[in-house]
């Protein structure tokens, strides 16, 4: 796919890290991006700087999510581009001792399905809403009719002490990539993931200078945090690469999580 001015493309998490990366990538070649995102200030912003759409959504809503698809394309029309960057995690032991009173605790139920809801069905929710939509789209000339790209973690292979849910959400998003570009092949979509390691966003921005430290020198190569410019770059690989479908990657350094 050849980005271009003629291109439409929805960017979930847009607002920040990630998907403000993808955001600005794409823009940069002219495509109309829609922000999709629950932080409304940063949102905006973004937009405002690249010319581009911003509806606020929660992803686990569908009217919100049905709603923000239709104030998108009655801007700029159907996307044929999905960035899926939405997301969040906590970080729970299955089992454990209160610190304070010394008793039995578990991970608390409703907090796993949040992540679950977030992660996963939020990501599945946007990709069928894009998808149906992109079935009214005349095919480009090489019958493709879009491109979606997910977001996973390298949690979902080796998930850390506490990421039961978060690992459990990521890892459903790397299951369901080749059955939807399976179910999706017959017209058109192809349907990428991405399995970032520890990246510079914002959720790190804010850790002392000597976690970040610690977190840069636990990766093989090269010893820094990812850059949010290098996930986007590898998204837009996977957007423009018509041999790309049904891959999950990951892009990490080459770390391998230790279990905490």
């Amino acid at each position: 796919m050849k980005l271009d001015s003629s291109i439409v493309a929805v960017v979930t998490g847009g607002a920040s890290g990630l998907g403000a990366a993808t955001s600005r990538a794409l823009a940069a070649h002219g495509v109309k991006v829609a922000i999709f995102d629950f932080n409304e200030e940063k949102g905006v912003a973004v937009a405002k700087e690249i010319g581009g759409v911003f509806c606020k959504v929660d992803v686990t809503s569908d009217d919100e999510v049905d709603a923000a698809f239709a104030k998108a394309r009655a801007a700029h029309g159907q996307e044929r581009i999905l960035v899926n960057c939405a997301g969040t995690g906590n970080a729970v032991k299955t089992a454990g001792r209160d610190k304070k009173t010394g008793e039995p605790t578990h991970f608390p139920l409703d907090a796993f399905n949040r992540i679950i809801q977030i992660n996963l069905v939020g990501t599945f929710r946007c990709i069928a809403k894009s998808a149906k939509g992109m079935l009214s789209l005349t095919p480009l000339e090489d019958g493709e009719r879009g491109a979606i790209v997910n977001t996973a973690s390298v949690a979902a292979e080796d998930g850390q002490m506490g990421q039961a849910a978060y690992s459990a959400s990521k890892g459903g998003v790397v299951g369901m990539t080749l059955p939807i570009a399976r179910d999706l092949m017959s017209d058109g979509i192809r349907v990428n993931t991405i399995l970032p390691g520890i990246f510079n966003t914002p959720l790190l921005q804010g850790a002392p200078e000597n976690v970040k430290t610690a977190l840069s020198a636990s990766v093989p190569f090269p010893k820094r945090l990812g850059m949010p410019e290098e996930y986007a770059q590898l998204a837009l690989t996977m957007i423009t690469n018509g041999y790309f479908n049904g891959e999950d990657v990951r892009l990490d350094g080459a770390i391998r999580m230790a279990p905490r």
